[in-house]
């Protein structure tokens, strides 16, 4: 793959975001504020997820095997 189509991509990746966002017209200060916060709120929602999507996954397989009558296969 070449290294200049994918700086390419990424930048039209990122005016992209800058176009739906409306981040074009805000002044550079103000961009670097939204741009935080935006990853800020993206992190905490990748973190959330990670810590406790497995947990209600293995609760809800818990509750559907008794209900089904299934054995437990995850060990506690």
């Amino acid at each position: 793959m070449d290294f200049r189509r994918v700086k390419e991509y990424i930048a039209w990746i990122y005016y992209q975001y800058q176009i739906i966002s409306c981040c074009s017209v805000l002044e550079p200060w103000e961009q670097s504020m939204v741009n935080t916060i935006l990853l800020t709120i993206f992190a905490m929602v990748v973190y959330t997820a990670y810590v406790f999507i497995p947990v209600h996954i293995r609760l809800a397989w818990q509750f559907f095997s008794k209900i089904c009558g299934l054995h437990n296969t995850i060990s506690n």
